[in-house]
């Protein structure tokens, strides 16, 4: 577990090698730069590390670095680096984390402006923080059997885990001067579970006569995951002495193994809101057949897609570039297949087809020494040709295809006194289809949204300015100013108007007042300012500062939905070197998000979330053999729902959500030899995380099966490793 060290790659050493030779003073160590053009090398670090805290006091720190599910581990990496300075040829192989979880290994061979070939494994689990205690029988399998709790908590607790393999090849060979091509391949295969759900209702109104009144049941559900991705990426690039081109093809495929998965016969009792049991019953339509429906996952899907962009200089002070792509995705896993019965007389397969075309092209130019131009523009059609069935009986799925227009046009100019201005405008219009209400397919509710909008436009003025104050101070102030408007708010109407027609709706519509509408559709004016400032006082001590502060305000011919929000940031960065040995750094941010939405069942949220962090860090050597270093850092996140009530009943009141985090880091690092160190690395973090979703002061939310899901709210947890690093000559 490598806390502190950042890898030096071939380029940068070679950099450095350069400014070495161009710059650097006569007397430079020869044998140190014949190192750096040579720097055949192998270094092995070996150890053990543990962490001290049980699993749950691991849980969220473990989420991802393999400490989860173990409390002790190998601590395994190496590093070989080769040249043969005969044919100019260089080989890398490397190895992270090889004890754990989390590791990575890499292989490559390249001879500079000739060939590179290189190979990837890599591994990433991701353990889900919560536990889960459940009578279910079959967890992580598509069969599930319901076994309800007598009292939340006497079941079985389950901790659920996602692993990711994946391997890739990639291989680069420039044919002469002008052509180079490069194809990479990946394959990634991820298998565990995840957490998920189901529910649902039974009425006599919606369900059939087996249901003499209204009953709903939500019941857990871990959603078993086995699926492969495969992606393949080959180009070509040509250069010429004014031009340069890239031509190329993009394909993925994504396979599940897992077609669809449902509970069992429910043959016992569920229990309601009250904590008393009830029957779901078993016969047709009841509420126990419908929560037996099988549940589709995510299906077979392909895409690939072929592309061409280039640059071309049309003259030394004119560059012109474009790209061309083209995507063809598709989704026609059979339904029986899956486990998924279609219906009678559908089609057994989605044959879902979408194509997109991307056009772009741009120009930037520098007409005067002092005035720089850019002008772009970027087109995009995305059409959805997926075949229109009533699934469901009722309903047919929907399409969604649209046309997207950007442009952009922006100048910059360099006043005097060192202060550079640059203004630009940015224009969107988006387009999109509308379901075909003429015809016999109904393909919508009309009760599932208000209104529509076919199209919108947004139009958007950005202006910056940037100042060189002195030596030691820059500054720079960028404001921006957005609205988007669209066209006539289309109501699908219903038995109260004209049914299955669109017509056009007014502000003083009397059914709009509390109506649904889309956040993505609706009038929006935004303001943007960001200011940042850098000083360096002195050659030791430089400081970062920046502000950002926004505004949404959004309408629409409803007095209900999103209203407003808004966002401010303010941070500072410093770092200090106190000598040749010793440097200090910190920040300090602090951000607010805020967010005023009204909902049409009568209640107002105004949402706030505040976040808070700090740290110092301070690395530095002690002696010529002994090496140290640290940080800490905390962070303070908390969101306040701010309800208040829109109609006579009282309102409701939702606790905060808070989660609290310090984390302290040291490191140190003794020499023994010239070629070996001994290397310890401690890490100490405390974690508080109060949230209601599944719990409220100490009471757990529990599943119609009294099924329950915790997570420890205070955890603390101390990582200790030692390993000791031998590089070979």
């Amino acid at each position: 577990m490598n806390t502190h060290e950042q890898h030096f790659g071939f380029k940068q050493k070679l950099l450095v090698v350069a400014l070495l030779v161009a710059f650097g003073p006569a007397s430079a160590d020869e044998a140190a730069i014949a190192k750096l053009i040579s720097p055949d090398s192998t270094t092995v670090s070996a150890g053990v590390g543990g962490v001290m805290g049980d699993q749950s006091d691991r849980a969220i720190f473990g989420q991802y670095n393999g400490w989860a599910n173990h409390s002790g581990a190998l601590l395994l990496d190496f590093e070989l680096i080769k040249r043969d300075d005969a044919t100019g040829t260089w080989m890398h192989a490397e190895g992270r984390d090889l004890g754990l979880d989390s590791r990575e290994l890499s292989f490559s061979r390249d001879k500079q402006g000739d060939f590179k070939y290189s190979l990837q494994y890599n591994e990433l689990v991701r353990h889900d923080p919560r536990t889960i205690n459940t009578g279910l029988q079959g967890v992580g399998s598509t069969a599930l059997t319901v076994n309800t709790l007598a009292t939340p908590g006497s079941g079985s607790n389950f901790n659920l885990d996602t692993k990711r393999r994946s391997y890739s090849l990639g291989f680069e060979k420039r044919i002469n001067d002008s052509v180079m091509v490069e194809a990479s391949l990946k394959s990634e295969k991820k298998d565990g579970t995840r957490l998920s759900g189901q529910g649902t209702y039974c009425s006599n109104i919606i369900s059939g006569p087996n249901c003499a009144s209204t009953l709903g049941a939500l019941l857990m559900m871990p959603e078993p995951i086995s699926a492969t991705t495969h992606q393949l990426d080959v180009k070509a690039n040509f250069s010429g002495k004014n031009f340069g081109l890239t031509a190329g093809y993009y394909g993925s495929v994504y396979s599940n193994d897992l077609g669809s998965m449902q509970f069992n016969p429910i043959t016992g009792t569920l229990v309601d809101l009250a904590g008393s049991p009830f029957s779901p019953g078993s016969g047709t339509n009841t509420l126990g057949d419908l929560l037996s429906q099988p549940v589709a996952l995510s299906p077979d899907n392909q895409a690939y897609q072929v592309y061409l962009n280039g640059n071309y200089t049309v003259t030394p002070t004119v560059r012109a570039n474009f790209n061309y792509s083209y995507t063809h995705a598709s989704q026609n896993q059979s339904f029986s297949g899956a486990g998924v019965a279609a219906g009678a007389g559908l089609p057994d397969n989605l044959g879902g087809v979408v194509d997109t075309t991307l056009l772009q092209a741009g120009v930037t130019a520098r007409p005067l020494p002092k005035l720089s131009l850019l002008a772009n523009v970027r087109y995009e059609d995305i059409s959805d040709k997926t075949p229109q069935a009533l699934y469901g009986g009722t309903y047919s799925n929907a399409l969604n295809s649209s046309e997207r227009v950007t442009s952009k046009a922006e100048g910059s100019y360099q006043f005097p006194q060192n202060l550079r201005a640059t203004f630009g405008a940015d224009y969107t219009w988006v387009k999109r289809e509308l379901p075909d209400v003429g015809s016999t397919v109904l393909i919508i509710p009309s009760t599932s949204l208000t209104a529509v909008r076919r199209s919108t436009e947004e139009l958007v003025y950005r202006a910056e300015l940037r100042k060189t104050m002195s030596e030691a101070v820059n500054a720079s102030i960028v404001y921006s100013r957005s609205n988007r408007i669209g066209s006539h708010w289309l109501n699908l109407g219903g038995p109260s108007l004209l049914y299955n027609t669109y017509q056009d709706m007014r502000y003083g519509d009397v059914y709009a007042v509390t109506g649904v509408f889309p956040t993505t559709m609706m009038d929006r004016d935004r303001d943007k300012v960001r200011v940042m400032v850098d000083w360096a006082p002195s050659e030791k001590l430089s400081m970062q500062f920046s502000l950002e502060d926004g505004k949404d305000s959004y309408s629409a011919p409803t007095t209900k939905g999103l209203h407003s929000t808004d966002l401010r940031s303010y941070g500072v960065d410093a770092a200090y070197t106190l000598s040749g040995n010793w440097k200090l750094t910190g920040y300090l941010n602090y951000g607010e998000q805020g967010m005023l939405v009204d909902h049409s069942g009568g209640y107002i949220a105004d949402m706030n979330n505040t976040s808070t962090s700090f740290g110092v860090g301070a690395v530095g050597k002690v002696s010529g053999q002994i090496q140290v270093g640290g940080n800490l850092a905390y962070l303070d996140d908390r969101t306040n729902y701010g309800l208040g009530s829109g109609n006579t009943q009282a309102p409701g009141v939702l606790p905060d959500v808070s989660y609290k985090s310090l984390s302290l880091k040291l490191f140190g690092k003794y020499a023994l030899t010239a070629d070996a160190d001994i290397q310890v690395d401690l890490i100490h973090q405390k974690v508080t995380f109060d949230e209601w979703t599944w719990a409220n002061a100490g009471v757990p939310f529990a599943y119609s099966d009294n099924s329950t899901v915790s997570l420890q709210p205070s955890q603390n947890v101390t990582y200790l490793g030692v390993k000791y690093v031998y590089r070979f000559k």
